[in-house]
């Protein structure tokens, strides 16, 4: 079982960036799908990117394309959410899913195998 810890949170202003990590240990995550979402408080769980281990392939909410990208580095099993032009429509605490069962419900958090604590993300206007 692989296991996840994010980092990288913290409270910035309006348009500004933040680079949120996800580590795991336990076994290599080269080929697995993994995601990041978001939880606001009063509000469900919601997607926001996820990669592809096989292929590379990557997709984003709506709310964040353009301004989020997800990418990751197998050499250090790291996934990492970079955010720019943040607003704080962004508020929220951020979580990385680990081992998708299938790509193409990428999106849907019960896809997801595993999951960490979470790394709150907080952007005041």
């Amino acid at each position: 079982q692989v296991h996840v810890v994010e980092s990288g949170g913290g409270l910035v202003q309006t348009g500004d960036s933040l680079r949120l990590s996800c580590v795991a240990s336990g076994r290599t995550i080269s080929t697995s799908t993994m995601g990041w979402f978001r939880q606001a408080p009063g509000k469900e769980r919601e997607f926001v990117a996820a990669t592809r281990g096989i292929g590379g392939s990557t997709s984003y909410a709506g709310s964040v394309k353009g301004r989020f990208t997800i990418s990751r580095d197998n050499a250090k099993n790291t996934v990492y959410l970079q955010m720019n032009s943040l607003k704080p429509e962004d508020t929220a605490v951020y979580y990385c899913a680990a081992d998708g069962l299938s790509w193409f419900r990428s999106t849907q958090p019960g896809n997801y195998e595993n999951w960490g604590q979470g790394t709150q993300v907080t952007v005041s206007s």
